[in-house]
């Protein structure tokens, strides 16, 4: 069975997706939960620490940081506050929270 050669590269077809506003929209609704994600698992790979044990440190049980980790990208949990706060604890780092002003005009 021959294969046949995609006719798009992955940035191609991403950059296509990009270009239509319901993809957009939908990106940027899940764009604060992908960053926290982000930053949550940048954080152990710096602290050098497996799920485990951060679950240790965090007085849990290694399932409940996969959950934690995991509910971000799909949407299923939204942690709490003193979550976050243990979590980054565990991992060495300090919880912040900032509200940012959104780029929609003042009204007069």
């Amino acid at each position: 069975m021959t294969r046949k050669a995609p006719t798009k590269t992955h940035r191609q077809m991403v950059d296509e997706w990009e270009r239509q506003p319901e993809f957009k929209a939908a990106y940027e609704e899940l764009e604060m939960e992908f960053t926290l994600l982000r930053e949550l698992l940048l954080a152990r790979q710096q602290a050098g620490l497996t799920q485990a044990e951060v679950a240790e440190k965090m007085g849990t049980k290694p399932p409940a940081v996969t959950r934690l980790e995991t509910a971000l990208s799909d949407q299923r949990h939204s942690p709490t506050i003193a979550t976050l706060k243990k979590y980054a604890q565990a991992v060495g780092c300090k919880l912040e929270v900032h509200l940012v002003p959104t780029k929609t005009a003042k009204a007069s």
